[in-house]
This record gives structure tokens, C-alpha cells and sequence, in this order.
């Protein structure tokens, strides 16, 4: 029952649009412009550099106040489950994010909200998260590269962590946490599909912080 609570609890977290919500401020619907996305990297291309960090720390703080309060009923009764629950959580914002009901699950996909996953969820995946993304963004421009290899980063640290005995957990629930991990993983592909596509084909949309992007 816990893990559906949490699921939830982060679902709702995660419907909070920041960059449709930022978008009506700005009288757009973000979803009809760039690359449709309700996500930092369209709201950034669309709306420009305060536009995107804005929408950035919004999806980051929704993902993390979703594990913090699942924590905080969860965590103390549950200690050997702690950072299971708080991987529902956040999984649940995410999906939220992605697929949120009231915008007829046309939503984001997910990265900023996975940025907040993995800024709460435990320091060790900190520097990875850090390094991985901005040392891909910052060199080649492409958002989705970042993002994907943090992702493969996310899921080979969790069992790494998770078989050294740093989140204190059996085996069966570490197990649970690789398969959510693994879910998170899949479903980030998935959402990324077409950039996959144009990074093989080499025409992949650069993405900027301090100059004008294109907007298709």
C-alpha cells in the first residue's frame, strides 16, 4: 500500500506543468510551438534562457518535494524501504510530468524531473548526474545525448550502490529499486526515440544557454 501512496503522492507532484504553466503566463501553449514538448529544453529554445532555467527548478523541486514527503510519512516506519519509497515518489512525479491527465498526457519527458531524482535521492549520484550531462552538453550542444547517458549513469550507479550495501536494503527490495530504475530507463528512451534517430542521422537540434536557438 506504501508504494502506491507514494506513486500517487508524486503523480500529483508531477502534474504541476511548469513550462505549460510558465507558457499561459506568456500567453502560449508551449505544446504548440518548437518540438511540442512541455519541458525545459522546448521552453528554453521557445521562451529563452530565463525561460528555461525557471521551468528547470520548477520540475527539479516538484520531483524532490515528492520524495521528501514520502520520506517523511514513509521513511522512519519503513527504514530498510526508505529509498525504495522514495524511488516510487519520484517515479511518480515523473510520470506525472510525462503524462499528465488533464493535458490529455501530453507532457514532458522527464529529464529536469530525473535531475530532482537524482539531486535528493542520495550525494553519491551527484557528481555522476553533474559530470555526465553538462560534460555532454557543454562540449557537443545536444540536451537528449546528456540525458540519455545520464540515464545509462542512474541505472549502472543504482546497482552498483545498491550491491554494496550503501542504501542499507535487502536483496529483494534492492531488486525492486533496479526494476523501477530500469522502467525510468526504458520509458526515457522511449520519450527520446526521435532524437535517438537524429543523432544517428547526425541532425540533431544543438541546444544553447547564453544564444539565440533555433525554433522548428
Amino acid at each position: 500500500m506504501e508504494r502506491i501512496i507514494c506513486i500517487v503522492i508524486g503523480y500529483v507532484f508531477g502534474l504541476f506543468q511548469t513550462a505549460f504553466i510558465y507558457g499561459k503566463m506568456h500567453g502560449i501553449d508551449i505544446r504548440d510551438h518548437g518540438s511540442g514538448n512541455a519541458g525545459t529544453t522546448n521552453a528554453l529554445r521557445v521562451l529563452g534562457t530565463k525561460a528555461g532555467l525557471i521551468v528547470f527548478a520548477g520540475d527539479v523541486l516538484k520531483c524532490i518535494l515528492a520524495m521528501v514527503v514520502c520520506s517523511a510519512i514513509f521513511g522512519a516506519a519503513n527504514p530498510e524501504k526508505a529509498y525504495l519509497l522514495r524511488l516510487y515518489g519520484a517515479a511518480g512525479a515523473i510520470l506525472g510530468h510525462n503524462f499528465p491527465f488533464y493535458l490529455n498526457f501530453r507532457g514532458g519527458k522527464g529529464i529536469a524531473a530525473t535531475a530532482g531524482l537524482i539531486l535528493a535521492f542520495h550525494p553519491f549520484f551527484i557528481p555522476m548526474g553533474v559530470i555526465l550531462f553538462f560534460g555532454i552538453f557543454l562540449t557537443t550542444h545536444y540536451v537528449s545525448l546528456g540525458s540519455l547517458l545520464v540515464y545509462a549513469g542512474l541505472m549502472i550507479e543504482m546497482v552498483i550502490c545498491g550491491q554494496l550495501g550503501v542504501f542499507g536494503s535487502p536483496q529483494a527490495v534492492l531488486n525492486e529499486m533496479y526494476v523501477i530504475t530500469a522502467f525510468l530507463t526504458i520509458m526515457a528512451y522511449y520519450k527520446h526515440r526521435e532524437n535517438i534517430g537524429r543523432l544517428l542521422k547526425g541532425n540533431e537540434r544543438k541546444t544553447y544557454l547564453f544564444k539565440k536557438n533555433k525554433v522548428d
